[in-house]
């Protein structure tokens, strides 16, 4: 296929003030804080739980995997087949490690979001809690989560403007442009 067989469709304008426009920045500001507290009191309760990271780690769980599994059956059940299987079978015999990546992941999601950095990243990694969380038949805030996670994935390059993401991206740049510490160099050596 030759190069000018590609058409580039430009996005609307709409998605372009929301998405790509700092002057949005101030409603994802507000938003990844909502979000990001959240993710850092769920993370901080668990923290402070012994039932989660202390000497009865996994044993809080193994309780909500086996309040899940019982949801796995019936006619309509709220829990997957699939996803049953990769309780019963992955997170149930490891629940230790996962109570531990649970709490820390929470925590750092939250604070990724609360100050602004790798804030795209942030929204991923708390968007896919999320849909654990969901697959487990656990509605709760999960769903609104999910929601404003995908919106903030989705404003990646500005949802971090008020914040710490401000300067961390130009620096650092994306995988297909690099930001200007791995420029500065390339440039001097040239």
């Amino acid at each position: 296929m030759a190069r000018e067989d590609f058409i580039d469709i430009p996005e609307p304008a709409v998605a372009r003030f929301l998405f790509g426009s700092t002057r949005f920045g101030w409603a994802w500001f507000a938003l990844r804080l909502y979000v990001g507290w959240e993710w850092i009191t769920a993370g901080w309760e668990k923290l402070a739980s012994p039932a989660w990271t202390g000497p009865q780690a996994g044993s809080a769980l193994r309780g909500f995997l086996s309040g899940a599994l019982a949801k796995a059956g019936g006619a309509h059940p709220d829990v997957s087949a699939w996803y049953g299987a990769f309780l019963s079978h992955v997170a149930l015999p490891h629940a230790v490690l996962f109570s531990y990546v649970v709490t820390w992941g929470e925590l750092l999601v939250g604070a990724g979001l609360m100050v602004g950095a790798f804030t795209g990243i942030a929204a991923f990694a708390g968007a896919f809690m999320n849909l654990n969380y969901l697959f487990a038949g656990t509605v709760s805030v999960n769903p609104l989560l999910f929601l404003i996670e995908l919106f903030l994935i989705l404003a990646w390059r500005t949802a971090g403007w008020w914040g710490i993401d401000r300067w961390l991206l130009p620096a650092l740049g994306v995988p297909w442009r690099p930001g200007k510490v791995f420029t500065r160099g390339a440039s001097a050596s040239s």
